[in-house]
Order: C-alpha cells, then sequence, then structure tokens
C-alpha cells in the first residue's frame, strides 16, 4: 500500500481511529501448545485489561498459617533494599527501543521455540467501509528476544493474514510456524507453512474455509487437524501440503493421546442440537471410525480422563460420565444429576484426580465443587456456594503452579460479599487467606481488627473492575504468586493493590500502590511490573530482586507511550521483558516496543552460598513432624532474598522428597460423609443414616462399604492411620453406558397406583415447567451483576474515595445478555 493511499486511508477513518483504545489479551491456540508458544495479542478497540469475551470455613485450620523471612534478619531485609546502586546507567546501557512504521489496528506475539530469542510480530490494520473491508498485514521477525525486528513481510507475499486464527505455534520446540491468510475473491484460506523458526516460509492454498485455528498433532507436528467452516474435519499428514476431509458434520474435536483423535458429529448435520450428539473416535487418522458414546450434551480431556455430558432420557436431565481408556470402558459420575438450568464444569484435572463444579439449582450463579478419586468417578463435597457466574461463565478457581495442591477460588457469601478461599491440599480443607501483615482492613470490614485479603481475578475482570492482570505464579519460582487484591470482609471495588506471596498462599505482603501489570522473571530472582494508567503514557517500570519486598524504579524512556501489554518469553527463565505501546505523531499512532535486558543488572551467577534450605508448609524446618502435605514433605534450595545474582536458564528447582505417615488429613470424606469445622473428623450426612450406600461402577451397581474415608489422590503418605474402605459387587445392571439405555433393574409390569402417580409427576413437572418458563422468557431470566453493587455499599457507607467506575448494567445486563448455560466452554 503506497504512502498516499495510506494517508487517505487515515483522513477517512480518523474519525473512527480516535476513538478506539487498547485491549490486551492473551490465547493459545491449538489446544496442544507448549509455554513457549504462547501468543499475546493487543488490539485497538477496547481498554486495556477489558476481556472480550463454602462448604463452612475452618477459622481454625489444621495447617497453621506460616510465613517466610528473608533470612530471619530484620536488618538484612532492609540492606536487601540498599544492595543495588547505580542500576540506572546499567539498564540504559540495555534498553532497545523498535518503532513499528505501520498503520495497525492489533499486534500479535509468539515466541518460536524455548530458548531461541525468536519473536514474531504480526500487526494488522483493518477497518470496514461500506460492504468492502481494506486491510493490511505486516510480519516482523526477532532473534534477540524482541531486541529488534526484521520487517518480513515479503516472505509471506504481502498476504493479509487473518487476525482471529493468529499465529499457530508448534509444540515440542518444533520450530513450525502456520500463519492463516485471507485469500481475496476465493472462498478458501491460504497458509504459511515454517519449519525453521519463521526464517523462511511456504505456502499452500486449503480446499476449504477454516472455521477455527489449525491444531498439531502433539505426538506427530506433521498431522494438522481443523474443522471448516461446513464442520467437516480435514486432516493433513504432511504439515499442511495435502488436506484429506475425513468426517462430515463435525461440532467439537480434540487431540488424545497417542494420536487419537475424538469428536462429536450430528447425525441431521445440526450441532445446535446439543444431546443428539454422537461421540466417535479414530486411531488411524480417519481411515476407521468406532462410535463410543451417544446422546451427547459435549465433551472435553483433562489428564488421562475423558468426559461427556450425556442425556439421560429422562426429560432435560444430564449425567457426567467418565472414562480412563480412551473411551472404552464408560462410568457415571457420582454426582447430582443436572438440569437444563444448570452446567458441569471440570476445573482442573490430572493423571491423579478431578476438580468439578456442579451448578445450583435457579440463578444463584454458585454452585459446589466436588472432587475425585483416582478414577474419576466416585466425587466428594469440597467446597459449596464456589462463586460461577451463570451470565458470562466466569469463575475465579485458579491453579497455583508454583507450590503443589494448591488451588484458590471465590464464594459468595450469605451476605452477597465475594470472598477468596485456599486450599493447600487439593480441596481437603479450604480457608479465607490471611491479612498481609501491616495491613488495614478497609471499608468492607465489619470489624476493622479482623478481616482477610481477596483476591481479584476473572469475575473482577468481567465486572471492569480496574484489574489489569489475573493472579500470577509459575512452577520454577517456588513459592511465588502476584495477585490484585482487597483487604476486608470481601472484594471491595475500590482500585486495588498487588499483594506477593512467598510461601504458596500462607502469608502475604503489600507490594504495590495500586493496579499494575506485572510479570516474574528468572525462576522468581526479579519481578517486573508497570502500572496501569490506561489514560495517560508510561514511561517507568518497577522490578524487585528479593520477592515483592523492595521495589526499585527505572525511566526507560523520555519519550512516554500509552501502554498495551507486557510480554516475555513463556518459562520465567528470561531476563528480558518487552513494553509494548503506542505514541502518538501529529494524526497517527505507531506501536512501539522497548525491551529491557535485566541480565546485566548481576554481576555474577549464584552459588551454593546463595541459596537456603526452605521446608514447604512449614515454620519449622527442625520439627520432623511439620511439613507433611498430600503425604510427604518437601524440602526446596531457594534463593536468599538478600542474594543479587543471576540464577540462568539451566536453572532447576532442587527438591527433596521425604514421605510422611498417614493421618486423617490424608484422607478426603467419602462419598456420603462430610467434615465438620474445624476437625478432621468425617462424619456421616444425616439424611444418608441407616441407608446402604450404592453406585455405579463399570455398568453394575455396587454396594460401598466405608469408615468415612478415601485417601486423597496423588497422597504419598505410608502406614499410619489407613481406614478400610472396600466395595462389594451387588451385580445389578445400571445406567453406566454411553451406548446402552437400560434403567436401574429389572422393568416391572405398571399397577394402578404406579399410574396415578406417574400422572400427578407429569402434572406437577407441567407447572413446574410453566414457572421456569415464565421466570427464563418473560422475567428475563438471570440477575447476577448485583454482586459489586453491593460492595459498592459497603464502599460508600465507610466513606471510601476513589471508588473505580462500573459499567452499571444491572438486571437489563441479564435480560439483554441471556444464553442458555453450556458445557462446551467447560469441558475444553
Amino acid at each position: 500500500m503506497s504512502r498516499r493511499l495510506r494517508c487517505c486511508l487515515l483522513v477517512i477513518f480518523l474519525p473512527i481511529a480516535l476513538c478506539l483504545d487498547f485491549q490486551e489479551r492473551s490465547t493459545y491456540h491449538g489446544g496442544t501448545q507448549t509455554g513457549a508458544a504462547a501468543i499475546r495479542t493487543w488490539e485497538i478497540g477496547r481498554a486495556v485489561g477489558e476481556r472480550s469475551g463454602v462448604e463452612e470455613l475452618h477459622a481454625s485450620p489444621r495447617h497453621q498459617v506460616r510465613e517466610r523471612s528473608i533470612a530471619g534478619d530484620g536488618d538484612r531485609e532492609r540492606d536487601a533494599c540498599k544492595a543495588l546502586r547505580g542500576y540506572e546507567a546499567v539498564l540504559a546501557n540495555n534498553t532497545h527501543n523498535y518503532v513499528f512504521n505501520d498503520l495497525s489496528g492489533s499486534v500479535s506475539l509468539a515466541w518460536v521455540g524455548d530458548d531461541t530469542g525468536v519473536v514474531l510480530a504480526l500487526t494488522t490494520f483493518q477497518v470496514p467501509f461500506f460492504m468492502v473491508k481494506f486491510g493490511q498485514s505486516k510480519l516482523y521477525r526477532s532473534t534477540n528476544y524482541g531486541k529488534t525486528f526484521q520487517d518480513v513481510t515479503n516472505l509471506i507475499n504481502n498476504t493479509f493474514i487473518l487476525t482471529e486464527f493468529g499465529i499457530a505455534i508448534g509444540p515440542q520446540n518444533s520450530g513450525k510456524v502456520i500463519l492463516t491468510a485471507d485469500v481475496s475473491g476465493y472462498q478458501r484460506a491460504r497458509l504459511f507453512r515454517s519449519v525453521d523458526f519463521g526464517n523462511s516460509f511456504s505456502h499452500a492454498d486449503l480446499p476449504f474455509q477454516p472455521l477455527s485455528q489449525v491444531s498439531y498433532s502433539p505426538h506427530n507436528t506433521d498431522v494438522l487437524l481443523v474443522i471448516s467452516l461446513t464442520n467437516d474435519l480435514w486432516l493433513s499428514e504432511d504439515f499442511g501440503g495435502k488436506w484429506r476431509r475425513i468426517h462430515k458434520s463435525v461440532c467439537q474435536t480434540r487431540w488424545g493421546t497417542e494420536g487419537t483423535i475424538f469428536f462429536t458429529t450430528s447425525l441431521n448435520t445440526s450441532c445446535s442440537e446439543r444431546g443428539r450428539l454422537e461421540l466417535r473416535k479414530t486411531t488411524d487418522f480417519g481411515e476407521t471410525f468406532k462410535t463410543i458414546g451417544t446422546k451427547i450434551f459435549s465433551f472435553g480431556l483433562g489428564g488421562r480422563f475423558i468426559f461427556a455430558s450425556v442425556m439421560t432420557g429422562r426429560g432435560s436431565l444430564r449425567a457426567i460420565h467418565v472414562s480412563v481408556d480412551q473411551g472404552e470402558v464408560w462410568n457415571m459420575a457420582q454426582l447430582p444429576p443436572v438440569g437444563h438450568e444448570q452446567f458441569y464444569s471440570i476445573l482442573a484435572s490430572n493423571d491423579d484426580m478431578v476438580f468439578m463444579h456442579v451448578d445450583e439449582p435457579g440463578d444463584t450463579g454458585y454452585g459446589t465443587i466436588y472432587v475425585s478419586d483416582d478414577r474419576g468417578t466416585v466425587y466428594s463435597k469440597s467446597l459449596e456456594r464456589h462463586l460461577y457466574t451463570t451470565t458470562g461463565g466466569d469463575t475465579d478457581f485458579t491453579n497455583i503452579t508454583s507450590l503443589r495442591g494448591v488451588y484458590m477460588t471465590s464464594v459468595l457469601a450469605e451476605d452477597n460479599s465475594v470472598q477468596t478461599v485456599i486450599t493447600f491440599d487439593r480441596g481437603g480443607e479450604w480457608r479465607l487467606l490471611q491479612k498481609p501483615r501491616g495491613s488495614k482492613c478497609d471499608a468492607t470490614a465489619k470489624n476493622k481488627d479482623v478481616c482477610s485479603l481477596h483476591v481479584h481475578a476473572s469475575y473482577s475482570m468481567t465486572m471492569k473492575l480496574n484489574v489489569p492482570t489475573l493472579p500470577l505464579s509459575e512452577p520454577n519460582a517456588v513459592g511465588l504468586i502476584l495477585a490484585h487484591g482487597s483487604v476486608g470482609d470481601g472484594i471491595s471495588v475500590m482500585t486495588p493493590d498487588v499483594y506477593v506471596s512467598d510461601d504458596g498462599g500462607y502469608s502475604w505482603l503489600w507490594a504495590l500502590r495500586g493496579p499494575h501489570h506485572y510479570a516474574i522473571l528468572d525462576s522468581g530472582g526479579l519481578l517486573v511490573a508497570v502500572e496501569h494508567t490506561p489514560s495517560r503514557p508510561i514511561h517507568q517500570i518497577k522490578f524487585s530482586t528479593d520477592e515483592g519486598q523492595c521495589w526499585h524504579v527505572y525511566n526507560f524512556t523520555q519519550e512516554p507511550l500509552f501502554f498495551t501489554g507486557l510480554a516475555s518469553e513463556p518459562g520465567a527463565h528470561s531476563m528480558n521483558v518487552s513494553i509494548w505501546g503506542y505514541q502518538e505523531v501529529m494524526l497517527t499512532r505507531y506501536w512501539v516496543s522497548i525491551t529491557i535486558d535485566f541480565g546485566q543488572l548481576f554481576t555474577r551467577d549464584c552459588d551454593e552460598k546463595d541459596y537456603v534450605q526452605w521446608l514447604a508448609h512449614s515454620d519449622d524446618i527442625s520439627n520432623p513432624d511439620d511439613g507433611c502435605m498430600l503425604g510427604y514433605k518437601e524440602k526446596f534450595l531457594r534463593l536468599r532474598k538478600d542474594s543479587v545474582c543471576l540464577n540462568g536458564r539451566d536453572y532447576v528447582v532442587n527438591k527433596q522428597p521425604t514421605p510422611c505417615r498417614c493421618t486423617l488429613d490424608d484422607f478426603l470424606c467419602d462419598f456420603g460423609y462430610y467434615r465438620q469445622e474445624n476437625s478432621s473428623e468425617c462424619l456421616e450426612q444425616p439424611d444418608l443414616q441407616g441407608h446402604i450406600l450404592q453406585f455405579c461402577l463399570h455398568g453394575r451397581k455396587e454396594q460401598l462399604q466405608t469408615s468415612g474415608y478415601r485417601k486423597i489422590p496423588g497422597d504419598k503418605c505410608e502406614a499410619g492411620i489407613m481406614p478400610e474402605r472396600k466395595m462389594i459387587d451387588l451385580s445389578v445392571k445400571c445406567v453406566s453406558n454411553l451406548l446402552e439405555s437400560e434403567l436401574l433393574g429389572e422393568r416391572q409390569p405398571y399397577s394402578p397406583v404406579t399410574i396415578v402417580a406417574a400422572v400427578v409427576v407429569v402434572m406437577l413437572m407441567s407447572a413446574v415447567a410453566g414457572v421456569l418458563f415464565v421466570k427464563k422468557y418473560v422475567c428475563g431470566g438471570r440477575f447476577l451483576v448485583h454482586r459489586y453493587s453491593v460492595l459498592r455499599q459497603h464502599a460508600e457507607a465507610g466513606g471510601a474515595e476513589g471508588l473505580d467506575e462500573l459499567d452499571n448494567q444491572g438486571a437489563e445486563s441479564g435480560k439483554r445478555d441471556y444464553h442458555d448455560d453450556s458445557d462446551e466452554d467447560l469441558l475444553e
């Protein structure tokens, strides 16, 4: 596009451009991407941070709160804040600016491979003009972690790349890259493919229009899979050179293990009729198929488990079925049945267990978390009143990857306030977060001396609070968590601050005032943050070398830029961080990337004296009985907070596991049992006392004989207390096979009493259906966005200042945006 034409377009669309802002979002395409294949996209259109898309808590928990100090010496902690001197000159010599001199509404970044330094940046500018869309895209490549870029648009023949498909990076450090392009005038698309980390590209035309991003087989990166706009499933075995249609009417597909492809298909070519789909698989890339489930509503994969939401044949009720052998044998999950107005959600799963949310009946906006046994079949209640909105499907459930067994989420208290709870033993016990040391309770607290930390996550971002970043943890940064939060009786709508935990969530420290974007570098040896100020440009970055206790400020530019995103190589090993944004020059805007290499800030590599032994889940490393969690203790070598040195890319987390003797804390309450507050003992549910516990397993009824306990999946304890648990086969057929529809027991002849009862039941169901119809279609459905309005009242009553503006849609939002709940997004 000529410069004169670009200027003309700029004048034409200036009114549009002036009213636009920037949005940050992270996406992972293909479902099999590794950490280094993460894609980040910033685009003109919305403000940064806006997203497009209890069981009784234990006041005196079984595991006491601990905290980790830098070395047990307050003077050394204060000295650590003065350890860095003259860093401004060092960082100034290692700050690199790059200006993208093109009109671009969005930019997508992709790291190609681990420790390669290769970054691809795809800029796209597209605007509608009457019935035609004008657009251009450019491709840039960096080989030094974003310090400099080369314009390589000629490698893709200046073809317009579809922004919604972004950049697909191959797994396993394969160096493969796929860009999906729009070929004007043709009902098809074109793939640009690279096998050398984006250094060169070849192209191949597709015989169809893709519906979604091309996905790589996790076991062979030459094998690609994609669904077309006509819902056909296409496969390529030569990295996109040749394609063949392997199945029609495909609604959803997933890669399984060893090259297995799972997908749902519609018998009447319509994917809108959920509950009438078939679940099939192929193990030979479409040569043969096997139906492994019928009446499917949706399905998903997690760890070694396959889940299917199946219509039961009893009205609109659905049930979850689980398989651990690639769909050959299914078990019906022992959970409450779920109706049309409810949904399931697989919150997390691995090879050991499953966290599952089950929605409460009605428009409550909350449900119950259940945790499974090691087969994913028998579930125990873990957390009640778990916040999960029905209007948007938002949950704050977060896996804290920096310490095993730790998960964090939000519950809806009886007063409608949102509170944050955490578990350190995979859902065995939940508690409120500890109040950060030295902090004060805010206006939401009834008792100004007693309150807790509450963390902002997905729900806060959906409610458009001033929260730009989700809670952050990294597997190689042991114990570290960064999060936005407030201190009170519930989450506050006041501007949040940044808090840091260095012991996996037991204790917290106030770190930064106001909202920030943040990142973890050098395996936790360096934290960086940029203040979130959408309305004004920025010129500073903050960093910490002691896990958030002391923060230093560096002015990285003399020409401030409007910030759109903070980017660093996934995996938290890098020492390079890029600050992305735009600068305004007269009537136009240009993308700017400023990359800072913090590696030169450290004058030496870390050695043995820089590390100290730390026992997780403990406050006394000398106590032989302390620190046991999930059956074993873990000692780590962690960097001293007052050590200013480089962990480096070769740093590996050093841990020493030691098994523990079994106690009741190593067991979940079994099916039909629950724990009382402040107790490790499991009691039988009152409504089940005196009843034989039966459930469906392997297609037959089995009787459970239990003392009320079952071992937490993945728990490694040995000897000690071992409650007995066994099952007796009753050999009675039950509904558990997805390919059969037999009812429980044998069919009995109908009696007059049965017929009368059936008529009464039908009449009652009709009345209930009428009420639900009026509620859903006349009253408008679900009204859930009131919660933060309640919290806002708390803040106003306390005379709080600086409240963020809320998008106060109220109940009308529910009327406009109502949609039928779906498992599909939840099970993916």
